[in-house]
Order: structure tokens, then sequence, then C-alpha cells
């Protein structure tokens, strides 16, 4: 679009022209560079005319960035969760900017914005007399042109303190440049254009960028409803933000407004008496305090709000580098639609409260996950997320891996890890009435087998055993699932091999909390002695509820840019993990777990569910992971240290002589699972018919277990045993196998 300009500000001169005029006469190119760029004038000389010599250099094409805006982060329903920016700014056309804030911005900055063209000749003549009658720069000639083109210079230069110095030094230099791109800019974009992009790229305080932005923080209202003392009030902070802050000092800040207004009326675009009235009002604040991050997120979606942020800042979809994604998320703009569903959050808020405090020992974290789309519907953890430690927040998200802000090294999962390796040998061949000896106590097999050929050797002696003396085999999986039998599974593990579990894990997903695979050793293999995180369990366990196909978990269903156009976002990649045959196996045999083994306070009423406990050793981590055919969901209790054991401890208000997988995290996933699913279809899962040819043989073996209690007695360590690592090959930070008592391979990690 051609500029618009009047006779008197050049209209018929070329850019070289005007430049000519500017920089060409002796004493304007002298004294008023002096006067504007530089108090002392005996530099002059040589500067001046090495930047008139090298004006033609400078590049044509002023290359405006996008500027930064807020970002807008949504759930499924397209509610706002949080807003996030490095600049509070929301671009908005001229037509959206009320006509009262168009003429104060003119008034006070550029009385003759519209007469003149990239460069005001009467301003600068009127600037140097006034300097040179002060001795120094009392009064600069910047057109309101060129401060838009140095504040795209700043904007170009973000939050980096070297760049933002060359963009705002006093040096002839910068000043030539930045009136050749001005030049090029009153050439190209023409008077409205310009206002607007001052208006939107400016800086009004209180970390309020663009007029849109400045409404919103001082008088909570739109910039097309701005008033003509609230827009003249605005005004008059850009000269100087932080001595007119309203907030800070109310007073200043009206003295400045009334400046604003008397030279709106001074240049007839209110009546005087319209200055005099709005100069007798008060500023009439209705301050909107900031809302930038993840820590403002609505419905306890924190968390999933830096998930979401960190997935951005990750994922290669969003850049090639790690640099060029976070450019990206700091210029925001962007809408982002994710795919938390409220009414699963709130479940799992209302959950969570109810039965863990943010001031217990403990903490607690829920992720819900719906099978076939890996899409995350609901996350959320007991310590509050924010910095004050006295107020137990926290910014680790107990939910995901270290490489999301997570645990660095996961949770150990306890007997949540059996259905990998039942579902490896089902997918082998083993049948599912595959019956062992399973006594209360045995060593671990001599050696098994692994994927690299060379088998692991038990030559430490390390032994299992059972949680009650009463447990004794024989046991067939369908039992020996509901019971969570310690022997009957490291027998399983002896036959199968540790290689198709390790098969089966790379399948499903299921990596330690740092990134890395899960130790080959038969503590991980079996009673869960590796660190894994809820979401890693929830999306593991979905592939079930998905008769076998497994969902890699998403966050971001959609995104649009500032210009209202899509981005590519990460999308599920699903893959088959074992047969639908397998899979129907394991739901038979884990809704065994909810009906009637260790997992029955977990159970749902109203529709199929299946799931597993589990605990570890001395108690200090409890599980429970399960699922309908339409959510996964996956929840932790336990000390981030790895520090508490969970014996004679209050945890939501409620005395625990022993933490079981079924007796705390399981009424947790019950009722976040309850309200999640609340006036959603029940679907059913396709169960297998399991032979029980002796299902009255040992009725009584085990009359006078507590069912609940699902755990290997803490500390005592088993028999015999061994040697001074409980985990020989296993890779634990100290924290999380110190006071482990020696059990790690004799039955303290348990389901």
């Amino acid at each position: 679009m051609g500029k618009k300009r009047s006779a008197g500000g050049g209209g018929g001169l070329s850019p070289a022209q005007q430049a000519a005029k500017f920089l060409g006469v002796s004493v304007l190119a002298g004294a008023v560079l002096a006067g504007i760029a530089l108090p002392a004038a005996g530099a002059l000389g040589l500067a001046a005319k090495g930047s008139v010599e090298g004006f033609d250099e400078i590049p044509a094409n002023l290359k405006t960035p996008p500027l930064m805006q807020r970002t807008t982060i949504l759930d499924n329903k397209g509610g706002t969760l949080a807003t996030v920016y490095a600049r509070d700014r929301t671009v908005v056309p001229l037509d959206e900017i009320s006509p009262y804030m168009q003429k104060a911005i003119v008034a006070i900055e550029d009385s003759r914005f519209y007469e003149h063209g990239a460069v005001d000749a009467k301003g600068i003549l009127r600037a140097i007399n006034a300097n040179a009658q002060n001795g120094g720069v009392s009064q600069g000639a910047s057109t309101l042109t060129q401060q838009y083109v140095k504040n795209v210079f700043m904007e170009e230069a973000g939050d980096d303190p070297t760049k933002l110095a060359q963009a705002t030094q006093q040096t002839i230099g910068r000043k030539v440049k930045e009136l050749k791109y001005a030049i090029q800019v009153e050439d190209e974009l023409g008077k409205k254009k310009i206002l607007a992009n001052y208006l939107n790229i400016t800086y009004f305080g209180q970390q309020a960028y663009g007029v849109e932005a400045a409404a919103q923080r001082y008088f909570s209202k739109h910039a097309k409803d701005l008033s003509v003392q609230q827009a003249a009030m605005l005004a008059g902070i850009v000269q100087s933000p932080s001595r007119y802050d309203p907030v800070n000092d109310e007073e200043e800040a009206k003295r400045r407004r009334n400046v604003v207004l008397q030279r709106m009326a001074d240049v007839h675009d209110i009546s005087q008496a319209e200055a005099d009235k709005a100069k007798a009002s008060p500023l009439g604040l209705k301050v909107k305090r900031p809302q930038n991050g993840c820590i403002t997120a609505v419905k306890g979606a924190s968390f999933f709000c830096d998930y979401v942020r960190e997935v951005f800042l990750t994922d290669p979809v969003f850049g090639k580098t790690k640099e060029a994604r976070s450019a990206l998320w700091q210029r925001g703009g962007l809408t982002i639609r994710t795919t938390l569903d409220p009414q699963s959050q709130e479940s799992v808020q209302t959950s969570v409260k109810n039965h863990v405090y943010r001031t217990d020992k403990v903490a607690t974290a829920v992720t819900l996950v719906e099978p076939g789309t890996g899409k995350i519907v609901g996350m959320g953890q007991s310590k509050p997320y924010g910095t004050d430690k006295d107020k137990n927040e926290t910014v680790l998200n107990y939910s995901v891996n270290a490489a999301y802000n997570g645990s660095g090294y996961g949770f150990p999962t306890g007997s949540t890890f059996k259905p990998f390796l039942a579902a490896a040998a089902l997918e082998g061949g083993t049948p599912v009435t595959q019956e062992y000896p399973a006594p209360y106590e045995m060593p671990y097999p001599k050696q098994v087998q692994t994927c690299s050929g060379k088998p692991w050797v038990n030559d430490g002696g390390y032994r299992v055993e059972n949680e009650n003396e009463s447990e004794v085999g024989p046991y067939r999986l369908k039992e020996a699932m509901e019971k969570s039998i310690n022997t009957y599974f490291v027998q399983m593990l002896g036959d199968t091999g540790m290689c198709p579990v390790v098969q089966m894990t790379d399948k499903l997903g299921v990596v330690q909390g740092n990134g890395e695979k899960v130790d080959e050793v038969p503590s991980s293999m079996t009673l869960g002695s590796t660190g894994l995180s809820p979401l890693t369990m929830a999306s593991a366990y979905a592939a079930f509820a998905n008769r076998g196909t497994y969902c890699t978990p998403v966050a971001i269903d959609a995104i649009t840019g500032p210009n209202g156009k899509a981005l590519k976002v990460p999308k599920t990649k699903c893959s088959r993990a074992m047969s639908e045959q397998t899979a129907d196996k394991i739901n038979t045999l884990l809704s065994g777990v909810t009906d009637s083994g260790t997992g029955q306070k977990a159970g749902l009423q109203s529709r199929d569910n299946a799931g597993k406990t589990g605990t570890t050793d001395a108690r200090r981590n409890a599980w429970f992971v399960g699922y309908t055919p339409n959510l996964s969901g996956a929840v932790w209790v336990g000390s981030a240290s790895q520090s508490v054991k969970m014996v004679d401890i209050t945890i939501g208000g409620v005395y625990q002589a022993k933490v079981f997988g079924g007796e705390v995290p399981g009424p947790i996933w019950r009722d976040a699972m309850t309200g999640a699913l609340s006036g959603k279809p029940a679907p059913t899962f396709t169960k297998v018919d399991i032979p029980d040819p002796d299902k009255d043989k040992h009725k009584d073996r085990d009359k006078g277990r507590d069912k609940g209690h699902d755990d290997a007695k803490p500390g005592d360590g088993g028999s015999g045993g061994g040697g001074d690592d409980p985990f020989p090959g296993v890779s634990l930070p100290p924290d999380l196998i110190s006071g482990g008592n020696g059990n790690g391979g004799n039955g303290g990690w348990r389901h």
C-alpha cells in the first residue's frame, strides 16, 4: 500500500532525496545528528561523515519479526486452561482500537504525524534549537514512524541483553539505520498501518505490550472501548512506563494524563471543555493482575500445562533444534487445543483432594489415558504447582518422565509390572491355565536367559517369598494374578526368559523415568523394582484395554498460529504389541483382581474394569493401575525422595497401619475413574473362558488372609538372600534402595 502524506511532509521526494535532505545539508547533517544522538557535538564530524557514506549500504528491507503474543492453552472442549507468554500482547487491527486512543498517542508523541514523511524537518529544527540552548539533549525529534522502527529492533532483540543494548544505543550509526528503515516503512505501509503497528508493539508498563493488553491490564476492558481519559492515560505512559506507572504512582500518572488531554485539546482533537472535564475525573483504574504461566492454570491442570510446554519444546515437529522450538514458543500467539477432558480432570482433582492432603508426608499422582487414541484426558497430583516449599509446592511433575520435568528415575511399580510378564508368556505360547508349584519361599532360578544370550546367573543366592506363609502353591495363573503370588511369577520368568518380557515392554512404550530401557534382571522383570511414571503405566495398560494395540500418549490435539493457520502437531503412533487373544486373556485375568483379588476396593460396580495392585519394598511406593475398555488410569502414592516408609502413617486424614496398593491408591483410582466415566458409554471386555478344574480344591487355603493386604511384610527381607547388592545389575539411585533391608530379590517388591 502506498504511503499517505501531505505536501508539507515532502511527499514528492524519493527515499534517496529524503535522505539527502536530511543528511546532505551541512548544518542539518552535523548538528541535527549531534543534537539527536550525541550529547557531545565534538564527536560529530567523522561519525556523521561515515554514516552518510554508509547510508546506501544499509539493507532496504526491514525484517519485522512476528510480535511476541500470549499463547492460550485450551482443554478439549475449548475452555481456557491457561495463558502463557514471554510478552503479554494481543494484536488487534486499528478498527478495534478506540479513536480516542489513536488521537491521544499521535497528539502526545507526534502531533504532525499525518503531515510529514518519515522525518519531521520542523521537529528536527525545533530539537536542534532546544538542545543548543540547553547544552545537551533535552528534546528528541523522532517521529512516530521512527519510534516504531526502534520498537521493531527491540522486539527482534527479545530478552537478549546484548542485542537489546545494540537496538537502543545512542549512536549516529543506529540513528541513520533507523532513519532509512523509517523511510522504507512510510513508503510501504502508509500512516494507518504504521499507527496500528505502533500501538500493537509499544510497551505500556506492567508487563503489557500493545494497547489491547494495556487496556485489559489497567481498565479490564478492550482497547476499542477506551474512553478519552483512559486513552490519554495510556498514551502518557509510553514516554516512561516506570515513571508514569499508575499502579505505583497514581498522582504522577494523573498529571501525565492531563498533559496528554491538554495536548489533544491544543491540536483540536477534543474541545477544551472535553479536556477540562476529563482532567477532573479520577483515573478509574480496574487493574487486572497478569495471569501468566502454568501456575495460573484452572482445574488443577498446572502440571498438565507444564507437560504440554515440555512436549512443545522437545518434539522435533515444532522445530529441528531446541533453539528453534524455544523461539516459536517465545513468540507465542498460539492457540493450543489439548486432549484434557474437563470432566475427567475435575474428577482426578476431586479424588486427589479427598484422599491425599498437600501437607501429607507422601504425595499421589494420577494420570488418565484414552485407549486407542493415546489422549491424556486427566493429570493431577496432591502437591500443588509452585516453588514455595513452605506451602508444599513443587514444579516436579510426578506423572511423567524426567525429560518432561518429571522424576529423574520414576517410581518402582511393584507387582503392577507382572501383567507385562504374563502377556509375554501368553504371547509365547504359555497356556492361560499354566500351573507352578509356587511355594511360600524359594530361590530365584539358577539362571535366566537374557536378550544378549548370556544368562543372568543367581550367584548371590537371591531368594523370593510370598507375603503370607499360607500362600503355598500349586497355583494357576488366574489365582496367582489375583493374589499376586511372587514365587509363581518368578517361576514363570524362569521358563519364559527375560528377552520376551523386554520385547513386550518395548512394544508397550515402557521405559524408566530417565528414558532408559527397563533393567534386564529378575527383580525388574517380575517384581517391578524399576522406576516408571504413571503416564507410562497408564499408556501401557491402555494397550490391554485396546485389545493389544499400543498408542503413544499425546497431549495436543491442534494448534493454530497468530495468522490462524494450523501448525503440525505430534500424532499418536499405534502399533500391535500383542495379539487380541493375549490381550483378552490379560483383561480376563485382571478383571479377577478387581472382582475378588487384591484390588477389590478399587473395583467399579457399573462397568467392566480390570487392574493390578502394587506395593514396593518397605512400602515406599503403592500403586494401582487399571482400566475399562474406554479409559486407563494409573495412581501412584509415595514420596518423591523415596524416604518415607508408609507404615503407621496418616494419609488424607485416615490412619494407615500399613499402606497397600489396594487400600490407598485403589480408592483414588476408583473415584477418579467413576467421575471421569459418568454419563459415558460402558463397553465390555471380550473375555475368555479360563478353566478351573480344581476350583474347590484349595478354597480354604488362604482363609483369614486380608485380600486388601497385598504386600510383603515391611523389612522382613525374607529368608536367605545374602549379598550386599539387593538388585544385581539394577541401576537405581542410592535413595531408592537405601533402607531396603537387602530384600530386593526375596519378596520385598510385591503387588
